[in-house]
């Protein structure tokens, strides 16, 4: 008994660093970077929905996913988003976003919610843009959780060469690449 009371601390202590080491954050761990800047102005039009991690409001969109973003004289932005229901019918989502950091800053916060709560923190949604062409063309949206991403084109299909070195961008901040579904767009 006195043995096994004497290995009761190291047990303990092994055990706590060994939890220590499980809930160690790893190399995804590392804050999500963002582009350095982002022209709100020539960002705004409408985007395709090329991917996305699955998340419960898009469960009912089985495609033809898109948003568009129109700049407003306040400063904000007017956000659409739009998808193709199982029925056929098209499931609209309207919703504003704002630049809390600076009006050439790529970290985004969008609400969804009636305006009379939009003074409730927890009503507004990061949107980093966290990867973009020269051209405005290709953009990758996340969080700072990376709980969720969307690849947006400009067009519904993407070159195939600037899609995989856009996934290994990705990669390569910690994002999960096994759990982007693609979108279906139309032909």
């Amino acid at each position: 008994m006195k043995n096994v009371l004497r290995t009761m601390p190291a047990l303990l202590a092994l055990l706590l660093a060994f939890q220590a080491h499980a809930a160690a954050p790893d190399s995804a761990a590392k804050p999500l970077t963002t582009i350095p800047s982002l022209d709100l102005k020539r960002y705004a039009g409408t985007w395709y929905e090329i991917a996305k991690f699955p998340n419960s409001f898009q469960d009912k969109c089985v495609g033809y996913t898109t948003a568009t973003y129109s700049a407003r004289e306040d400063g904000r932005v007017d956000v659409v988003n739009r998808c193709r229901r199982k029925d056929g019918d098209n499931d609209v989502a309207e919703g504003i976003a704002r630049q809390p950091e600076g009006p050439t800053s790529p970290k985004l916060e969008v609400r969804f919610a009636p305006a009379i709560v939009s003074f409730l923190p927890m009503v507004w949604g990061d949107y980093w843009v966290i990867d973009l062409d020269a051209n405005y063309t290709l953009a990758a949206v996340s969080e700072p959780k990376r709980e969720y991403l969307w690849i947006l084109s400009r067009t519904p299909t993407v070159d195939p060469a600037a899609y995989d070195a856009l996934l290994k961008r990705l990669a390569a901040q910690g994002l999960d690449m096994k759990r982007l579904v693609p979108t279906k767009q139309a032909p």
